[in-house]
């Protein structure tokens, strides 16, 4: 079986058991196995179809939370993250009880990874048609939301392509924010689809979604002058879940160093910098916030770092941001962190 495509199929064909090894916290719902994301956690997020019905085909998948898809090597991809492309078929095929390939066999360079794999490079390529984000509806969008914290990593597409349920394509307005990983690589795009009259976030089924890799990796809002302010390299790093929450702790302290993960799973999943000294964990207010706090305090703590949560009073800082006003929420939240570390360096008062 050293075609790709039938590797892919027999995969499709052993759909049900391929979901039962690899993401035992899902749960079979009618002809769907429901789990929360790729890493495998449960949830309902991402739905992959067992069995062919109609011009839905076994195999496929969907993240409702991303609008990411694709088939089961691409699901292993992104469950196992190899070295290799040869690892990863090599990983399918012992699974189906074949022979792994041999290196002649990936002599040729027909034997590509597709949509997981190249959605890295289609995020990082989407994101360079931006343009940049002043005088856009991404700034208006963000300013509408109170935020004035802002960075390269920014950019605004007047038509992006986002795919319905049943897979027709459309082109809408939307941010664009680059994801990178500790060697400042671009390793996708994340995109919030906006209505550019109301300055808001667009009226459809997941707004926003990302292209590319966001495990381990976060958009990052470093801050520009440091050493002119008699800052290290990176003392303190804020890290948080969506990403107007952590502009929205952002624009209350300037001069941190800013890291969204977009999701509460990949806060948890985030790869901290090295070097690090403090992290701030900006998480939402609820179950889920706390949940990825925890885990990654565990990843960071590991590693020597210090770390702190910083929890809103409603259920997201843009929440508190908007409703209190930018004066309240900074005093509340600099009584916080200089009570864990009396001479941190916070900026304007």
């Amino acid at each position: 079986m050293s075609d790709v495509s039938d590797l892919a199929q027999k995969l499709a064909d052993n759909a049900e058991a391929f979901c039962a090894h690899w993401f035992p916290n899902g749960r079979k719902i009618g002809n769907v196995w429901q789990i929360g994301d790729t890493t495998g956690i449960a949830g309902q997020s991402l739905k992959i179809q067992l069995k062919t019905t109609g011009t839905r085909k076994a195999g496929k998948w969907t993240d409702y939370a991303n609008g990411n898809f694709g088939d089961l090597l691409d699901l292993l991809e992104a469950r196992i993250n190899p070295t290799s492309y040869k690892e990863l078929l090599d990983e399918a095929r012992n699974f189906l009880g074949n022979p792994v390939y041999t290196s002649t066999e990936f002599s040729h360079q027909d034997n590509q990874p597709t949509n997981i794999s190249s959605n890295k490079d289609a995020g990082k390529k989407l994101f360079s048609y931006g343009q940049l984000w002043k005088n856009t509806p991404t700034e208006r969008y963000l300013r509408n939301r109170s935020i004035a914290r802002f960075g390269s990593a920014l950019a605004f597409h007047p038509n992006v392509f986002l795919r319905d349920d049943d897979g027709v394509q459309h082109k809408n307005p939307a941010l664009l924010a680059a994801i990178t990983n500790n060697d400042n690589e671009i390793t996708g795009c994340a995109r919030t689809f906006l209505n550019v009259e109301k300055n808001i976030a667009a009226d459809i089924e997941s707004p926003k979604r990302v292209l590319g890799r966001l495990y381990g990796n976060a958009i990052r809002f470093p801050f520009p002058d440091r050493k002119k302010n008699g800052l290290t390299d990176l003392d303190d790093l804020i890290v948080g879940e969506g990403l107007e929450n952590v502009l929205s702790v952002g624009t209350a302290f300037p001069i941190f160093d800013l890291a969204s993960c977009l999701t509460a799973n990949h806060l948890g999943l985030f790869d901290p910098p090295p070097g690090l000294k403090r992290m701030w964990i900006a998480r939402d207010n609820d179950e889920a916030g706390e949940a990825a706090a925890s885990r990654q305090r565990l990843r960071a703590e590991a590693e020597g770092i210090d770390v702190f949560d910083l929890v809103p009073v409603r259920n997201d800082f843009n929440n508190d941001l908007k409703i209190d006003g930018l004066s309240v929420m900074r005093k509340r939240l600099a009584a916080v962190m200089l009570d864990y570390v009396p001479h941190l360096q916070l900026g304007r008062k």
